[in-house]
C-alpha cells in the first residue's frame, strides 16, 4: 500500500482502449458501490503507444454504458518501468502483455505482476482475449470476465 493508506490498481493490456480502460471502469464502478472508493487508485495502461492520449474504443464504451458505466474520462497510455514502484498491482490481460511487462519490470518490484484473470474465480482461462477484432459480441464477453476478476481482486485485498 501507498499513497496515503490507498491500495494502487494499474490494468494493462495492448494499446489501453479495449480491455485495461474497461478493467478500470468496472473496477471503480464496483468499489464505488461497496462505498471503499477512499481506499484505491486506479488507473490503466498499455505495453504499446498506438493510442496514447485516445478515449477508449468507441464500442467498450458502448458496452460500459449499457451496464451503467462510465470510460469517457479515461485516456490511452504507455505503461512506464516507474508505474511498477507507483502500483500495488500491476495486472494483465493475457501472457503476452505479462511477458512484455515482465521484461519491464525491475526486480524489486515482480510481486507486484499478475495475471488479471487469475482473481477470477469462475473462469477457467488466464487470458482476456482482446475484442479489437471482433464484433460487440467479444466486447460483451470480455466485460464479463473483468467484471468477475474485478470481484474477485477487491475480495483478495480486502482479505489481506
Amino acid at each position: 500500500m501507498n499513497n496515503k493508506g490507498k491500495t494502487s490498481v494499474l490494468f494493462v493490456c495492448m494499446g489501453n482502449i479495449c480491455r485495461s480502460p474497461t478493467a478500470e471502469g468496472i473496477f471503480r464502478h464496483l468499489v464505488k458501490e461497496k462505498n471503499l472508493s477512499d481506499r484505491f487508485i486506479t488507473d490503466s495502461a498499455g505495453t504499446h503507444a498506438y493510442h496514447v492520449g485516445e478515449p477508449p474504443d468507441s464500442r467498450a464504451q458502448q458496452t460500459a454504458r449499457s451496464r451503467g458505466i462510465d470510460l469517457s474520462d479515461l485516456r490511452g497510455r504507455k505503461v512506464s518501468v516507474a508505474d511498477f514502484s507507483k502500483f500495488d498491482y500491476v495486472l494483465a490481460m493475457d501472457k503476452d502483455n505479462y511477458a512484455i511487462l515482465r521484461d519491464l519490470c525491475p526486480s524489486t518490484e515482480k510481486g507486484k505482476l499478475k495475471l488479471f484473470l487469475d482473481f477470477a474465480k469462475d473462469i477457467d482461462t488466464q487470458e482476456v482475449p482482446d475484442p479489437y477484432y471482433g464484433g460487440a459480441q467479444g466486447f460483451e464477453k470480455v466485460f464479463d470476465m473483468l467484471e468477475q476478476a474485478s470481484l474477485g481482486l477487491i475480495e483478495h485485498i480486502q482479505s489481506e
